[in-house]
């Protein structure tokens, strides 16, 4: 069952892919709000990222709920960054600077022994570069750069 979302722009992006199931559709939203959930804590704790959480929400939301998906999408804060990468168009230029910045600093500070927020388990501290490793080789050569439409004063 695919419905069409109606924005400005008819992209196929933002076609929607409901199950059929209703337990399905349950599980979706369930999953995204939790995602809306751990991206909203992002805005607030430095190197938890937000957008990238609510990347995955609209990806939930697109097979469960018209009306969430929508209203995600539509946000006056994130609604662009998520159309935008949803369609192709990547990530602006200064945003990714900073995201990759952040992770690197704060993967850093997870594995240095002088660090206040170091991690004491070397185990732990292994997952975590592991990790941070793969996030940061997504963001910097798999999601698309996009130059900056208003230029910095």
């Amino acid at each position: 069952m695919k419905r069409k979302i109606i924005l400005q722009d008819n992209n196929s992006a933002h076609e929607m892919k409901k199950s059929r199931f209703l337990i399905i559709r349950i599980f979706w939203i369930l999953l995204g709000s939790l995602f809306v959930g751990i991206g909203t804590i992002g805005i607030f704790v430095p190197g938890l990222p937000t957008t990238v959480f609510l990347i995955l929400a609209a990806a939930c939301y697109i097979r469960s709920s018209e009306k969430l998906y929508n209203w995600l999408i539509k946000n006056k804060t994130f609604g662009k960054y998520i159309k935008d990468f949803r369609e192709g168009k990547g990530m602006p230029q200064r945003a990714k600077i900073i995201a990759l910045s952040m992770m690197t600093i704060f993967i850093l500070l997870a594995i240095l022994p002088f660090s206040p927020i170091a991690i004491p388990n070397n185990i732990i501290k292994i997952i975590v570069v592991i990790v941070g490793a793969i996030g940061f080789y997504y963001v910097s050569f798999r999601v698309p750069t996009k130059k900056d439409s208003k230029k910095n004063n």
